[in-house]
């Protein structure tokens, strides 16, 4: 009997350890408790443990136990709360593994462009802010508009476009108060936004997919949708970009999620991370191109997959749409019963992990839809991606934009009816 390959994986949602017992892959899954569907992992794992997985003397402590009595090969995390934390208990145990340092360099915005200034990529205009007048001064030196955002996280929170003195004082408030890595000014970068979902193995970057988005006026992108018709005409651009942007930072292994936008002077990089993406696109890249992001997080380290040499064609389109609705409390959910694709409901009272319940449950299936609200249930207007929960609908198809079709074609006919709350108060 061979005996099961060992990893512990850190955090991830939802968590990227399907199928890891078919694969011989033994696995411990440390998670938050409540950030994560213990249903849905327990079948891939051959134990569980909770904890603070941003603590690395925490995670220490729950895996150099089972470390020296039964040694893991690697210990993995594709979530960048826990980047830090796996870096530095990975090197306490002597185990392989993206260095702190690097995963410091990605998540603090101001180190990732002087990262690239210092190879000369992807020259954009930013300064690091400390008063409202820093900002108004920059956004005079920039000469259009600005964008002034939190030096550090993502889900599209607190970011603000600016053309004047007063809305550039009023967002720097309101980023210090957020408080996430302080005030970072960029110029504004006009063009469609992309993502290269990338993969990479002792500094062999292979591009797997680029996705296409929608993004709403606060920067939310509420479809997705692979591979990326938009970013047809700079693809070789965008191929060297991303092994140059990933080089300059350091990342030698495991995948990334680099945001681009294609400016009229070419690709300018808004932002990367060293995780697999979210709002399922790691899905859409496996459906387009057959080739699954979260299955080679943990085969390519083990050597049980290798990496394509060079970028896969995708084969087929995908798309992901994120339903939408007024802000306020939901009276009715109209149009699902007749949909022509299978359909699933999150119980009600109960808060999903992440925002794609159920995807994984769709293998084999070519479109469908999930609702993870009922009635009674308040739901927000869609100013970031923490209000991207009340469900969404998929498709694959022939190309991106009949999958695009048909994920719109879908969501048109699932309608929340909503009452205002501020209306029924009065």
């Amino acid at each position: 009997m061979t005996t099961p390959r060992r990893i512990a994986v850190v955090g991830g949602r939802p968590a990227p350890v399907h199928g890891a017992r078919e694969l011989g892959i033994d696995v411990t899954l440390v998670h938050t408790e409540g950030q994560f569907d213990r249903a849905e992992a327990e079948p891939h794992c051959s134990a569980i443990l909770t904890g603070d997985i941003t603590d690395a003397g925490e995670l220490l402590a729950l895996l150099q136990p089972l470390h020296e009595a039964n040694p893991f090969e690697f210990i993995l995390t594709t979530t960048e709360l826990a980047a830090v934390s796996v870096g530095e208990v990975n090197a306490k145990l002597g185990l392989p593994g993206t260095s702190p340092d690097v995963s410091r360099t990605i998540q603090d915005k101001a180190l990732t462009r002087q990262a690239l200034d210092r190879h000369g990529l992807s020259p954009v205009l930013y300064r690091q802010i400390h008063s409202e007048a820093e900002a108004v001064e920059f956004l005079e030196r920039a000469g259009g508009p600005i964008v002034l955002k939190p030096g550090q996280g993502a889900g599209s929170l607190h970011i603000h476009k600016v053309d004047n003195a007063e809305d550039a004082a009023r967002a720097v408030r309101e980023v210090a108060a957020f408080g996430y890595g302080g005030v970072l000014a960029e110029e504004f970068l006009e063009g469609p936004v992309v993502s290269v979902e990338a993969f990479s193995h002792r500094g062999h970057h292979v591009v797997l997919g680029i996705c296409e988005y929608q993004v709403n006026e606060h920067f939310v992108e509420w479809e997705c949708s692979v591979s990326s018709d938009q970013a047809a005409p700079y693809l070789a651009a965008l191929h060297e970009l991303t092994a140059g942007v990933l080089d300059a930072v350091g990342l030698t292994d495991g995948p990334s999620h680099s945001e681009f936008v294609l400016t009229p002077k070419g690709p300018r990089l808004l932002e990367t991370h060293n995780r697999l993406s979210g709002s399922g696109i790691p899905e859409m890249v496996n459906r387009s191109t057959g080739w699954d992001p979260a299955r080679l997080f943990m085969t390519v380290p083990l050597g049980i997959d290798r990496l394509p040499d060079v970028a896969p064609r995708p084969e087929r389109g995908s798309a992901i749409r994120f339903l939408d609705s007024d802000a306020g409390r939901i009276t009715a959910i109209t149009g699902v019963d007749d949909l022509p694709v299978p359909v699933r409901w999150v119980p009600a009272g109960t808060t999903p992990p992440h925002m794609i319940p159920f995807l994984k449950s769709f293998t084999g299936q070519e479109a469908g839809a999930v609702i993870s609200k009922h009635v009674g249930d308040t739901v927000a207007a869609m100013d970031s991606l923490l209000a991207c929960d009340k469900g969404y609908v998929f498709a694959t198809a022939p190309t991106r934009a009949e999958a695009v079709r048909r994920c719109e074609e879908l969501a048109a006919r699932i309608r929340f009816h909503v009452a205002d709350e501020e209306a029924n108060a009065g």
